[in-house]
């Protein structure tokens, strides 16, 4: 069966190019015997940066099953942080699509690549209950301080937290139910976040009805 696979480049500014991750993603896919049934390439957009459009458009498809595995030139190009790849690596196992990355050698598709997806679920599970546990110690000492927390005053969210759960990728719910609150604070936390808002903030759940 022929591996359908998605190649992804990026680079930073405007005047570099990506004709040459891009002849070399072909090239690795050509001897594979796969075909490339997508290329999705970032031009000019720093590695720092929290969407891409065409990272997003690769992970929208992956969840579509559209290609079996994705191929990078290195791990840089591809995910803006240590957190992100692990996050990027457990959604691509949990939806059985293998990763492969030329320049660091690490290829899922093999016998004894599959141990790196073993060793991220482990890795990023740890990585949760860490930011769980510091939430809810947060959470814990704004009570001894005195610090109402809850309805109708609000709830001290650590956003930052917050946001490394979602992208450990944990949905809305999952997050409320682990931080015990409701989903749209978890929501109003993500707002709050992408638009480079305090890391710590009180969110004031919103009603659902009006009164």
């Amino acid at each position: 069966m022929t591996m359908r696979a998605a190649i992804y480049a990026r680079v930073s500014t405007a005047d570099q190019h990506s004709e040459m991750q891009l002849s070399e993603l072909r090239e690795h896919a050509d001897r594979r015997g796969w075909k490339i049934v997508g290329e999705y390439v970032d031009e000019g957009i720093s590695g720092t940066k929290s969407s891409r459009p065409q990272l997003d458009k690769l992970m929208a498809d992956a969840r579509r099953r559209k290609f079996d595995l994705v191929c990078v030139w290195r791990f840089d190009r591809f995910a803006r942080s240590t957190q992100h790849l692990l996050s990027a690596l457990e959604e691509f196992r949990n939806l059985g699509v293998n990763f492969v990355s030329l320049n660091e050698a690490i290829d899922t598709s093999t016998p004894l690549g599959k141990m790196v997806f073993t060793v991220v679920a482990a890795v990023a599970e740890l990585e949760r209950t860490i930011i769980v546990e510091r939430v809810k110690a947060g959470m814990a000492r704004a009570k001894a301080n005195g610090k109402r927390i809850g309805r109708p005053n609000g709830i001290k969210v650590d956003v930052k937290a917050v946001a490394g759960l979602m992208e450990s990728g944990l949905s809305f719910r999952a997050v409320a139910k682990q931080l015990r609150v409701g989903v749209g604070t978890i929501q109003r936390a993500m707002d709050l976040y992408r638009k480079g808002g305090p890391e710590t903030a009180p969110l004031v759940p919103m009603r659902t009805k009006p009164r």
